[in-house]
């Protein structure tokens, strides 16, 4: 059904994705020399947060036997932002959609993108066998399975409910080589991407829910966004059991809670602070305490204690995170140089020790993903501390 846009393009594969390699060059320059993206140089790092509820109106979605796919995501997405608003009432939320109602595709992205969005939030649910269940999560990228595919092509065929039938993608080039190239322009915001991807699945597992994995396909909606983004299938309607859970009020906010916990570990990251244990409890502790308006809580971060004054950045890259502690000896990392570093109760695995040398990192990173290190991705640190890779990247230029 997606054939009328998937391969087709004005210009041949070959000719297009030289003219975009052309400009992979300049745009990277100007990320690693102008900071571009940045939009934060201040305390937080993300300013603005799009969430898009899947579906809508005259576009059901999928559905079980009493659910379906429109109602489920609203309502979570409704509850997640409402969780970011009331620990971060200083931050932005918008919607795609906060009722009922048909969005286009092309005005989801360009609603965050108008926005100047931080972290774009797709929030779906899916369809498959009675036997398929569990949560995945999506960046954008070339699928790897066919079942992949069918999501992407799934999701993807909204755009035949559109006015216009889908004709203004008629030669939107979605071919392997135009993927490509859009990862390549947008490189450091994918690999923010899988980061905040990996956090939610952990997350979500930490719930009792099945771990799919973090993958990659075709999204429309992810491709025309210019920001860190992913899109999460929460479980599939036409699994009984997954139905059950998926329409339950209390799970939903279950399921809400769990992308809130990645969203302000992500956050954390970002900013270079740890999250200490027990959040829940911190949050709460610090929100019956604040009575200023419009002020973030505090309590939920460590501030490092006698920081060094000397800066140093160096870029590193992690390979991988576990709930269980993991041999450094074990036969995946044979040959490579790894270190373990803890977060609460979760363990990273990390490989590489850059000074300076942002090209060098991400160099280490497309080699650790060739070994099936999929979500590897480079992160900067400054005197032990991590800070935003943008910022990073930033301060070694200006030395």
């Amino acid at each position: 059904m997606m054939q009328n846009y998937k391969n087709t393009s004005i210009l041949p594969y070959k000719t297009l994705f030289n003219f975009h390699l052309i400009g992979v060059i300049m745009f990277i320059s100007l990320l690693s020399f102008t900071g571009f993206g940045q939009r934060k140089n201040d305390k937080s790092s993300i300013k603005t947060v799009c969430i898009d509820a899947g579906h809508g109106g005259k576009d059901p979605g999928c559905h079980g036997s009493s659910a379906n796919e429109k109602t489920v995501c609203l309502q979570i997405a409704l509850q997640l932002g409402t969780k970011i608003k009331e620990v971060y009432p200083s931050i932005n939320v918008i919607y795609t959609r906060d009722t009922d109602v048909f969005v286009e595709l092309d005005d989801r992205a360009k609603i965050a993108n108008r926005n100047n969005a931080d972290l774009f939030i797709c929030i779906h649910a899916n369809s498959a066998s009675p036997a398929a269940y569990g949560t995945e999560t999506f960046v954008l990228g070339l699928h790897r399975a066919e079942s992949q595919q069918k999501i992407a092509d799934r999701e993807n065929s909204t755009i035949y409910l559109e006015d216009d039938k889908g004709a203004k993608y008629k030669d939107f080039d979605m071919s392997p080589d135009a993927i490509i190239a859009r990862q390549l322009q947008l490189s450091i915001f994918l690999d923010h991407s899988i980061n905040f991807a990996s956090k939610l699945q952990t997350e979500f597992k930490q719930i009792g829910r099945f771990n799919r994995g973090v993958k990659q396909a075709g999204f429309l909606v992810l491709y025309k966004t210019t920001m860190p983004s992913v899109l999460i299938e929460t479980g599939f309607l036409t699994n009984p059991s997954d139905e059950v859970f998926l329409k339950n009020p209390e799970t939903q906010n279950k399921m809400a809670y769990a992308m809130f916990e990645a969203f302000q570990k992500y956050k954390a990251e970002l900013e270079g602070v740890d999250v200490l244990k027990n959040d829940k409890k911190q949050i709460q502790i610090n929100t019956t305490k604040n009575t200023e308006e419009n002020k973030e809580p505090q309590s939920e971060i460590l501030v490092p204690s006698n920081p060094i004054k000397k800066t140093t950045i160096i870029f590193k890259v992690q390979l991988e995170t576990s709930d269980k502690k993991v041999s450094l000896n074990s036969q995946k990392y044979a040959g490579i140089k790894v270190e373990e570093e803890k977060e609460g109760t979760t363990f990273k695995y990390v490989s590489g020790n850059f000074e300076e040398d942002f090209t060098a990192a991400n160099t280490l990173k497309n080699e650790m993903r060739k070994k099936g290190f999929s979500n590897a991705f480079v992160y900067a640190t400054e005197n032990g501390i991590r800070i935003p890779l943008e910022q990073g990247i930033s301060k070694t230029k200006k030395k």
